[in-house]
């Protein structure tokens, strides 16, 4: 490139030349297109967009998982991320939380803590000589549950009154917790020294475990690009009040399901029972979580209805941590040399959809 030269610099003479045309201006950017929204309020399917652009500012290549918390989100389901170290877990819950207008509490499991350090606990106030109930972290609408299997079982049972009923009873006394509620809770499925498993009871009463991988290198080479240089940015807040998401709970409550995509499910959760490698499959909770989650999805979609691509979409991620593996199959899958039970399961519950009949 030429430099321009300095104003009282004296150029060599040289033959006059015809000006040069000016370089072509660059076109104009087109601005973001804005999320859709309804008398100044986001509809369902602008809160999906808000949320997947302003969390995608950061996290890289999860626009599907995005999707998926947001599903939980509508239906105040529980969700369990569970993968290695160093695939942005936390980093992800926490963008996620900084885009709602709902309060967020992080807790970092450890295996010294107290169920107390969860709900909180009962202190005589000195100045007013009485006892008074100091909340604990608990007390927010999104929860993160950092390495949750960290904690002794005592600990992780504080959430499920929590988790189940949406709210929490100390020392006699039942305390609501606001809403919307809902826990994001993070595990490590690779180190087992000083972890403690998540029970049965807990694990039914999550949504969805979604189970994350490594990057493509496509996207990998997206993370490094961003966050070589600089440190992790604050998402923008999109205007999701509780007073909005519960309006959204309502309406997906409301959607129409048709008899057929009841049976539909039915028969997905129910093949998961007769299924000669599994020895505990599904339970009702998980079919009736399945509608909720179901109906959450077709709205963010825009839709009135449940379509059976609902069901399909949403199959695994509702049922592969609450199916318990006979010994056998787990023993087989690592003699095969497979990797991990994530295969087996995805082949149970694709199992289970192939003998479903899909409604027309």
């Amino acid at each position: 490139m030429t430099m321009p030269s300095k104003p009282n610099a004296v150029a060599p003479a040289e033959p006059l030349r015809a000006p040069s045309p000016a370089p072509a201006a660059a076109p104009p950017v087109a601005p973001a297109a804005r999320p859709p929204t309804v008398g100044g309020e986001l509809t369902p399917e602008g809160m999906l967009a808000a949320l997947q652009s302003s969390v995608g500012e950061t996290i890289v290549g999860l626009g599907g998982v995005i999707r998926l918390l947001a599903v939980a989100l509508v239906a105040e389901g529980h969700v369990l991320l569970e993968g290695v170290p160093g695939l942005a877990k936390t980093l992800l819950v926490r963008q996620f939380a900084a885009t709602l207008a709902l309060s967020f509490k992080r807790i970092q499991f450890t295996p010294d803590m107290l169920p107390s350090d969860i709900v909180g606990n009962v202190i005589l106030n000195p100045a007013a000589q009485k006892y008074e109930f100091r909340r604990g972290p608990v007390f927010a609408n999104v929860i993160l549950a950092d390495e949750i299997n960290r904690a002794p079982p005592k600990v992780q049972s504080a959430l499920l009154e929590a988790m189940q009923e949406r709210q929490v009873t100390v020392d006699g006394i039942t305390y609501p917790l606001p809403r919307p509620f809902i826990v994001i809770a993070t595990q490590n499925p690779v180190e087992q020294e000083g972890t403690y498993p998540l029970p049965e009871a807990e694990l039914d009463r999550l949504l969805f475990r979604i189970l994350l991988g490594y990057p493509s290198e496509a996207d990998e080479f997206e993370i490094m690009r961003r966050h070589g240089s600089r440190i992790d940015e604050v998402a923008t807040p999109a205007p999701l009040t509780a007073e909005v998401l519960t309006r959204y709970r309502d309406r997906s409550l409301a959607l129409d399901v048709r008899d057929e995509v009841l049976r539909y499910i039915g028969a997905v959760v129910r093949g998961t029972r007769g299924d000669a490698r599994i020895l505990i499959g599904a339970s009702p909770r998980a079919s009736v979580q399945f509608v909720r989650a179901a109906k959450a999805s077709a709205l963010l979609d825009g839709r009135t209805y449940v379509a059976p691509e609902d069901v399909k979409s949403l199959a695994f991620e509702v049922l592969n941590h609450r199916l318990l593996l006979h010994p056998e199959t787990i023993t087989q899958q690592y003699v095969s040399g497979r990797s991990g039970l994530e295969p087996v399961l995805r082949e149970i519950v694709g199992d289970a959809l192939g003998k479903a009949v899909v409604p027309r």
